[in-house]
């Protein structure tokens, strides 16, 4: 059964603001989500596979393309 945690939740653990992970969603950029009823929540498995995505050993590392 996958955990959902709202967005609030969600922006604590990425260490952004609520309003980024709505423009992230806006441009398809940011994790997964789900809407329920209107309310938008993240699978927490969405937000480790985001956090996971970016992992990077140099600064010098291109972004891989979503």
């Amino acid at each position: 059964m996958a955990i959902l945690i709202d967005c609030k939740a969600a922006a604590k653990r990425l260490c952004v603001a609520e309003g980024t992970l709505s423009n992230w969603r806006i441009q398809g950029r940011g994790p997964r989500f789900v809407r329920i009823g209107g309310k938008v929540c993240y699978r927490d498995e969405d937000i480790d596979a985001f956090i996971a995505g970016g992992l990077r050993q140099s600064t010098s590392e291109k972004e891989v393309a979503a």
